[in-house]
């Protein structure tokens, strides 16, 4: 049981990176990243690859990772942040999918279908693996708490509800972008090392959509831009996701298909009472205000 609770913690901390990384690019500054699995994909392999096949130390390959998937999201993002938004949204989209095609196919590379087994933990034990996650976790969390008490923080905010007024009123628009949109593309790169880590085995299969789709889940459930929120929201879905295993001891009647689709449904009955009854989310974004300059926020 207690290796269960711990597998169950560290991947609601691995979520939570994950959810982090779209609440600064999303959440803030308003990039709606369809691709978040490409990028949480090119930390993940970078990290296995660098392990396994250049013998890297798992700190050193975390750091590797996290340089490449920055330079990434820096460089779709310069390429199309001057599209619109929904436009915006299909090119990480394409790119995540490119990223996808090229796994499968270049075998030579990322061994393809087969996928990528023996991947060394920095430490070997779950509760190792667990503490290491949540430091990576606290760093990212930290890191994110600082930006959005930033004047960086405060333009994001800005180029969100209205980025018109935000450039008229001189802000860099571009640059700005570039800069948010990099750096949750570093916490993605975590949160990719992190999942290789965990599960010592990576496949194409692993990444999809979905997982785009559980991180926009968290950052809606925990209030959008509020990083304290991602910490809860994670945490809640990832237990309403594996409590819901459990059915199969209360109601041992139903056929495996039937308890499988039971599960989605209350899964999903779980969600909208919790938007219906929480509808600004779990946490409130942190918002500057006149009384904090004399305390130096």
């Amino acid at each position: 049981m207690t290796s269960y609770l711990l597998s169950l913690l560290t991947i609601a901390v691995i979520a939570g990176v994950a959810g982090l990384a779209l609440n600064i690019q999303w959440g803030m500054t308003g990039l709606v990243n369809f691709g978040l699995f490409g990028f949480y994909m090119v930390g993940a392999y970078a990290c296995a690859l660098l392990t396994t096949q250049m013998g890297w130390a798992p700190w050193q390959a975390v750091l590797a990772s996290i340089v490449l998937t920055t330079t990434v999201c820096a460089l779709v993002s310069l390429i199309s942040l001057r599209l619109d938004d929904d436009y915006f949204a299909i090119v990480t989209l394409a790119f995540a999918e490119s990223v996808k095609l090229i796994v499968n196919n270049e075998e030579w590379l990322t061994r393809g279908s087969i996928g990528i087994p023996g991947i060394p933990r920095p430490f070997p034990s779950d509760a190792g693996m667990l503490v290491f996650a949540l430091a990576g976790l606290a760093l990212v969390f930290a890191v994110l708490e600082i930006v959005s008490r930033s004047p960086l923080g405060r333009t994001a905010r800005a180029l969100r509800d209205d980025p018109l007024v935000a450039e008229t009123l001189g802000k860099n628009v571009l640059g700005a972008r570039l800069r948010l949109f990099a750096l949750g593309g570093a916490a993605l790169g975590i949160a990719g090392c992190l999942h290789a880590f965990y599960y010592q085995y990576i496949d194409p299969t692993q990444f999809n959509i979905a997982m785009t789709a559980s991180a926009f889940m968290l950052v809606i459930l925990a209030g959008r831009g509020s990083h304290r929120g991602v910490l809860v929201s994670s945490l809640t879905v990832v237990v309403l996701i594996e409590g819901t295993r459990f059915l199969d001891d209360a109601i041992s009647w139903l056929a495996p298909h039937q308890l499988a689709a039971l599960r989605l449904i209350l899964i999903g009955l779980a969600l909208i009472l919790l938007l219906i009854y929480k509808p600004e989310g779990f946490g409130r974004e942190y918002r500057f205000l006149r009384g904090d300059a004399g305390r130096g926020g």
